[in-house]
């Protein structure tokens, strides 16, 4: 695959200013790709586990572990011939179901029925502990680090027979060899949990409103991930000695906090896993801590450089995270389009996170007041998804009130939660020209004032600007 990297940010600063944001678009195309369609990586490469709730929570009701059994069935009808791919049962423990052995097996159309014969007679019974699952299909994984290795995981119940150390222990020794994509089903679930599972996991977290979606949903995350075709990508952000990383989030299409999950590689380099890749991008929000006491004004300071790497070689880049230190309070309040969508899109769902959280905790009033907060914020940002998932939440009056809907179930609120995990590209704003040289600011001939590159009138004075083709004249 080839890969590209675009860096997008308002560089200027006031002379005070200690944070600077920035937008990074990653885009992945496949080598010599056509028209003709999707690119698929050789079956050979791919790796597919499948694990099932089977507590006993799943019996009530019995549509659940129907709908699982139903699911699971297509997951396997969709995987190719070649593709090694394994069934586990999850209750209190984690049992292989096919293969009978703690191998994996190669689908052909004789395996392929076979593991739908046993997948049929699964039946619910016993308790839940998620992380002996997810190490139970680590430990099936091949020795092989161009295997692409997926796992799915459906669940409906708490992860009671585990304590949250125990969890997080098995993350940490399944990151980077495998990306699980969670699944909620029912309403017993915790949706914190998925999240901290596919975040951990560079997987996505959704849910099921009805068992009978399920199977669909199954199809469409396993054909995600037949298209995968790089295990990992990794970005390495270098920073200065007046810099450092405050934080590093996916921001689309999944938002996803990273910066827990840093690999330093020196005082000043750390480098972040995202998973595996296919034709796809994906946007990342970096922030950095910059230090003002080293301020040379007016000038252009290096805040960090950023490289995407496979198998530690470069790929893309290095993309120059700048800082500008001003006086001059219209550049330093500009709104870089993509850093403002980014950050707008994350407060909605912080203000629906809160909510649902003080939902659960009793607290009525607070999640009216933080999810007519979201209302607010989505509206502002023509953020029309979040506005639909809200109308679950709260009914939204002709008049403008926001109430909140009477006898609200588990299932939205739980969902709503996931929901705060999947965000969209900006609609109307202008889609980066990927590797693309930023363009200078334009100087005004009559007040020497600098504004944007595609600026047509200067900021101060209100000239107009000359063009740059034909005076040859930009910033210095």
């Amino acid at each position: 695959m080839e890969f590209s990297l675009q860096l997008s940010q308002n560089k200027y600063l006031p002379a005070n200013g200690r944070e600077m944001h920035a937008i990074l678009s990653v885009v992945g195309e496949p080598l010599g790709a056509e028209s003709a369609g999707p690119v698929r990586a050789d079956p050979q490469r791919l790796v597919e586990v499948l694990v099932i709730d089977c507590s006993g929570s799943m019996a009530n009701p019995p549509t659940k572990i129907a709908a699982a059994r139903r699911a699971t069935a297509a997951a396997i009808d969709v995987l190719p011939d070649g593709v090694r791919f394994a069934v586990i049962e999850g209750t209190q423990q984690a049992r292989m179901v096919f293969p009978s052995a703690s191998t994996l097996t190669t689908a052909s159309a004789q395996t392929r029925e076979q593991a739908k014969s046993v997948v049929s007679r699964l039946s619910p019974g016993g308790g839940t502990a998620m992380g002996s699952w997810l190490a139970a299909a680590r430990d099936l994984l091949p020795d092989d680090p161009s295997a692409i290795c997926h796992v799915l995981l459906l669940t409906d119940g708490i992860n009671q027979h585990e304590t949250p150390e125990e969890l997080d222990r098995v993350l940490e020794t399944c990151a980077g060899r495998f990306v699980c994509d969670a699944r909620g089903i029912g309403d017993g679930w915790h949706p914190r949990e998925l999240l901290r599972i596919a975040g951990a996991l560079r997987g996505t977290a959704e849910a099921v409103r009805r068992p009978a979606e399920l199977e669909a949903g199954f199809r469409e995350t396993i054909d995600a991930a037949l298209g995968k075709l790089l295990p990992d990508l990794r970005i390495r952000v270098q920073t200065m000695p007046y810099s450092a990383v405050a934080f590093f989030k996916q921001a689309s299409p999944t938002l996803t906090d990273l910066t827990g999950y840093a690999g330093r590689i020196d005082g000043r380099t750390v480098e972040f896993a995202t998973g595996s890749w296919g034709a796809e991008r994906r946007d990342y929000h970096l922030c950095l801590t910059v230090d003002p006491a080293v301020a040379q004004l007016e000038e252009d300071q290096m805040a960090a450089r950023v490289n995407l790497l496979v198998d530690g070689e470069v790929r893309a880049g290095p993309a120059p995270v700048l800082v500008h230190w001003t006086d001059d309070l219209v550049k330093s309040s500009r709104l870089d389009p993509r850093v403002s969508h980014v950050t707008g899109q994350e407060e909605v769902r912080e203000a629906i996170n809160a909510g649902c959280d003080a939902y659960d905790r009793g607290d009525r009033v607070e999640a009216h007041a933080q999810w007519t907060r979201a209302v607010e914020l989505a509206r502002l940002a023509h953020d029309e998804k979040a506005l639909e998932q809200l109308r679950y939440l709260v009914d939204l009056e002709p008049d403008g009130l926001v109430r909140l809907k009477p006898n609200l179930s588990r299932v939205d609120v739980n969902v709503s939660l996931l929901f705060s995990s999947q965000t969209v590209h900006a609609k109307g704003t202008p889609e980066p020209v990927l590797d693309t040289p930023v363009g200078e600011d334009r100087r005004c001939a009559a007040c020497g004032h600098l504004s944007p590159p595609d600026a047509v009138y200067c900021e101060q004075c209100d000239a107009v600007l000359d063009d740059p083709g034909e005076s040859g004249e930009g910033a210095t």
